[in-house]
């Protein structure tokens, strides 16, 4: 039986110019886990995914699928089977939502021409309202309807990993509901996902393990359902501490 981590990652450090974001960061991510980021606003999480993207310089040692990353281009990492949903969502705004989502298939053209069909069943599947506007302009759609077509067009590449940038931004709770109950079952049919979430209870909920990112730090880290039930971690991040 193979062990290999998918992704590990030691002593990660990330500038922005003279100031360090991100400060000795080490961890690895497991075939078919879901590991969740969570902590506040500023404290490192979406610049460590970027990081990871190659979208950032930084210092590392990045092994992924038991390959050496540290200096692979952002492109590469793509080839790879690396992919990410950034919190903005960088949608084509002025085309359709089936364009949008057919850019995501390069990877599966360049592959494996056959299986880009399949691709388009399964993420139609997934999220059947993107069915159902597929020739709507991606403009058009609601918030929620725009991040389920950003993480649409991930999977089409049929990604090694996944990861997610605070997938419920800005989203009403209802469709927040929505969006991580499409993580459980990615997680189910065994997509592995790196999920920043200022959410920490939605996040915890779905993760298999989780890390709290404070000032470019991981101030705790342990299973998901540990983290849950810290004190810390609840009084801080889910909203049950003492007045």
């Amino acid at each position: 039986m193979n062990n290999r981590s998918l992704l590990a990652v030691s002593s990660l450090n990330t500038s922005y110019g003279k100031a360090q974001i991100l400060h000795d960061l080490s961890f690895q991510l497991q075939p078919s886990e879901v590991i969740t980021i969570v902590g506040p606003n500023g404290g490192g999480k979406s610049t460590l995914l970027n990081s990871l993207m190659g979208l950032i310089k930084s210092t590392a040692s990045i092994e992924f699928d038991g390959q050496d990353i540290s200096t692979t281009p952002l492109e590469e990492r793509v080839l790879l089977g690396l992919s990410l949903v950034p919190e903005k969502r960088e949608l084509f705004n002025a085309m359709t939502v089936q364009d949008n989502i057919e850019l995501g298939s390069y990877r599966q053209v360049l592959f494996n021409k056959g299986d880009v069909a399949a691709s388009y069943d399964y993420v139609y599947q997934l999220f059947p309202k993107l069915k159902e506007r597929r020739l709507q302009i991606a403009g058009t759609l609601s918030g929620g309807e725009r991040q389920m077509l950003a993480i649409a067009r991930a999977l089409m590449s049929k990604p090694k990993l996944l990861m997610l940038d605070e997938p419920s931004l800005g989203l009403a709770p209802l469709i927040v509901k929505e969006i991580f109950e499409i993580i459980e079952v990615l997680k189910k049919s065994g997509v592995t996902i790196l999920l920043v979430e200022q959410n920490a209870r939605a996040a915890l909920s779905v993760a298999d393990y989780g890390y709290v990112l404070e000032m470019g730090h991981f101030s705790l880290q342990g299973k998901a359902q540990s983290l849950a039930t810290d004190q810390r971690v609840i009084e801080t991040y889910l909203g049950f501490g003492k007045a």
